[in-house]
């Protein structure tokens, strides 16, 4: 056999390049052709799962392929952004993070082999999950001032539920716990359900709740709620004050939920994901399931670009962890 020239192998080493970079892109323009894993951090019940499994249902739809959740609970939901962040960048892996998960955690946990900004890719965020404070309805104090005073009467007694070293309601309660010279023991439980537990049965006496995990218990009359930890009142629930009222401004703390990939998943991937995340959060009966369960779909810049949004979102955080002493306490 004749040997090929000089130009000749040029030629054919650029065809079969170009040939395995063509059957490389199909899949990727095909996207997705199997099941994609949305991976939850935190155990069913809590404020995250309830945003996901809204979001489940009409991005199966969109996608043309099964989204799968895969609770991952443990270690404050660090187990899962592990996982999500040494995935393969294809696109079926998917992180359903939130505020404790991206912004919080890095900071706090001194062994956290995550840096979020760099590992991780923002699709969209979605959602903004309200947070109650609340105590368990045997305590003799139905407003944010008469708990104030029983607590300063009871040094030490008392103990908070969060649902993570991690979470922001841990962070409020240091932080507000500071501010208005009250001691409360601290008793972390994985996610929103053990929160919840943990409230109903005494075990703890107050707690930072999200809305959807605690409202079916302040309805029935097991729990009692005495502040929300945001901008403006419930509609569902109008009789609350807002910490600001309360007079705790810097206490509105946002526990927004998002969609996070591996950081090198190709655009054209998030582009796709990002398309069904808009198409579900604009979703009419989405949206209704969502605000009756105590969340608010975000505004659609933060849906479209919400890169800068989580930078933001962990230099306030990490100062917040910073100025309460709990930086790599964890």
């Amino acid at each position: 056999m004749k040997a090929l020239s000089p130009v000749q192998t040029l030629i054919l080493f650029v065809a079969t390049a170009l040939a395995a970079c063509a059957v490389r892109a199909q899949p990727v323009a095909q996207y997705p052709i199997r099941p994609v894993r949305l991976l939850i951090p935190f155990a069913p019940g809590g404020s995250t799962d309830f945003v996901a499994r809204v979001m489940q249902m009409r991005m199966t739809e969109v996608l043309g392929q099964s989204v799968v959740i895969d609770n991952r609970a443990g270690a404050s939901g660090n187990i899962a952004v592990e996982i999500a962040a040494n995935a393969p960048g294809d696109g079926y892996t998917v992180l359903f993070g939130n505020v404790g998960t991206i912004a919080i955690n890095p900071v706090l946990f001194r062994d956290f082999s995550v840096d979020t900004e760099r590992d991780l890719q923002c699709v969209s965020v979605v959602a903004d999950v309200s947070s109650l404070l609340v105590v368990n309805a045997t305590m003799p104090a139905s407003s944010f001032d008469e708990f104030v005073r029983y607590a300063k009467g009871k040094p030490g007694q008392l103990n908070f539920a969060s649902s993570g070293a991690g979470s922001n309601g841990r962070l409020t309660m240091e932080f507000f716990t500071s501010r208005s010279g009250i001691s409360l023991g601290h008793i972390a439980y994985k996610g929103a359900s053990g929160v919840v537990n943990a409230m109903l049965s005494n075990e703890t006496q107050v707690g930072i709740g999200a809305t959807p995990a605690v409202l079916p218990h302040l309805q029935s009359g097991r729990l009692k709620a005495l502040a929300i930890l945001s901008a403006t009142r419930l509609s569902s629930l109008p009789q609350v004050p807002t910490m600001g009222e309360a007079g705790f401004p810097e206490l509105t703390s946002s526990s927004w939920q998002g969609l996070y990939v591996p950081a090198k998943t190709p655009p054209v991937v998030i582009a796709k994901l990002r398309l069904a995340v808009v198409r579900s959060i604009t979703d009419s009966k989405a949206v209704d399931t969502l605000r009756n369960g105590g969340a608010s779909p975000l505004d659609r810049a933060l849906l479209d670009d919400c890169t800068a949004f989580t930078r933001q979102q962990v230099r306030f955080w990490a100062d917040l962890v910073r100025k309460v002493g709990l930086a790599g306490k964890q």
